[in-house]
């Protein structure tokens, strides 16, 4: 599983990444297409730990 520290290291190089990408003209769909489906899938993981954290700590409640 991946950590905070995981997440913020990616997280820092794909924006460092991107604002290389900025200044290049000659960046192609392709290339954009792909950093997309990074971020989507970031995106994703993160809010799967976030609904299983959740999800555990709602499980734990005792209702009785």
């Amino acid at each position: 599983m991946w950590t905070s520290s995981d997440i913020r290291f990616l997280w820092g190089y794909l924006k460092a990444w991107v604002q290389t990408m900025e200044h290049a003209e000659e960046g192609s769909v392709v290339e954009k297409v792909i950093l997309t489906a990074v971020f989507a899938a970031l995106a994703i993981a993160v809010g799967a730990i976030i609904v299983a954290k959740i999800t555990a700590k709602a499980n734990s409640i005792n209702l009785n």
